[in-house]
């Protein structure tokens, strides 16, 4: 279907949701509900299934990732509901594999879907909205987040992957070298000159520190690289952790960084980031001039969404978001230019 991209989101999600009702069928599964719950890089369903369960179905975001990046990407899952990690449970289809390729005509191309047990809660939030709630409260929560990243760094340090195991990479080439992983974000058409000179002079600033910066198990590795609201569900004291499509090896402080990206500028920011720092450091060492490091990764955090709406200026989601990015990428890079350069810390090589 040539068009379908001309297609408004309201009615490519009622294409893919013709395609997920086919893939359903190669887990013996007849939805008697299909919601669209999320359109973004993927599309994500509820299933409320005929045997009177519910599941989570994943129609990815077509060429994202290859099969063996994919089948890594669960693999790891795999391993960490293995170790008691509270993520959502991987059901296999009927042919044993743990996802399969569907096909529609109402959808250009072949894609890959997968299927999980659904988990209770609601999402911390989105990236639109400042969070609700007193402040106190919001620090018990993100204590918890840290103290997740934390043993989520930890399981990642000790386990090893299966063969074949492939992911890509938040490094220094993947978030600021000439092609970016999620895209030139410089080259955004939104940007005004002013603001194209702020993120070029930031994004120069930010390779030079990454391309200095130490890289061994103490403080980079596997990681989830999207502790974003809406893919934190809260249940009760309890929060689960979803969607790891974005999980690759990066910097641990690129994970901390994500994790309270979307608050910056909100009056309970500083009490929110203590706690994650508080929280990661009971289950690992996070020094600081570790923590120092921050604003560097809150930088390339955000050069990151920039990229982001930058590939994927068709869509609503783009369009909604690229203003508030904008100037929140601008603010963080701002004030990392205005922050002096500590390349003599501990961390960084001669």
């Amino acid at each position: 279907m040539g068009g379908f991209y001309q297609l408004t989101p309201e009615a490519q999600g009622e294409c893919v949701a013709r395609l997920a009702r086919v893939a359903l069928e190669e887990w013996g599964l007849e939805a008697r509900a299909l919601d669209l719950l999320k359109y973004r890089e993927n599309a994500v369903f509820r299933v409320a299934a005929s045997d009177g369960r519910q599941y989570a179905l994943r129609v990815h975001r077509a060429g994202y990732h290859s099969d063996a990046e994919l089948r890594s990407e669960l693999s790891w899952m795999r391993a960490l509901l293995a170790d008691n990690f509270d993520v959502p449970e991987l059901v296999p289809a009927s042919n044993g594999e743990l996802f399969i390729t569907a096909a529609h005509p109402d959808v250009p191309e072949p894609r890959q879907v997968d299927l999980f047990g659904w988990i209770g809660g609601r999402p911390l939030g989105g990236v639109e909205g400042a969070l609700e709630g007193e402040t106190e409260a919001l620090a018990r929560t993100f204590r918890t987040i840290g103290t997740l990243a934390a043993r989520l760094h930890n399981q990642a340090e000790h386990w090893t992957p299966p063969p074949g195991f492939t992911r890509h990479a938040w490094d220094t080439d993947g978030l600021v070298g000439e092609q970016p992983f999620w895209g030139r974000f410089w080259e955004l058409a939104a940007l005004s000159a002013s603001q194209r000179s702020l993120l070029e002079r930031a994004r120069a600033r930010v390779r030079s520190e990454l391309s200095r910066l130490e890289r061994s198990p103490r403080n980079y590795g596997l990681i989830h690289a999207d502790f974003a609201p809406e893919n934190l569900m809260v249940d009760g004291t309890r929060i689960r952790l979803l969607d790891f499509d974005d999980a690759g090896y990066g910097w641990h402080l690129f994970e901390l960084a994500t994790s309270l990206y979307f608050h910056i500028g909100q009056p309970y920011f500083a009490a929110i980031e203590r706690a994650v720092l508080e929280g990661y450091r009971t289950e690992r060492a996070l020094t600081p001039a570790d923590e120092a490091l921050l604003p560097l990764f809150y930088t390339a955090r955000s050069f990151t969404y920039l990229g982001w709406v930058h590939t994927r200026f068709e869509t609503e989601t783009a369009r909604e978001l690229t203003p508030m990015l904008v100037d929140l990428c601008c603010g963080v890079a701002t004030r990392f230019l205005e922050t002096p350069v500590a390349l003599d810390s501990p961390g960084f090589k001669a």
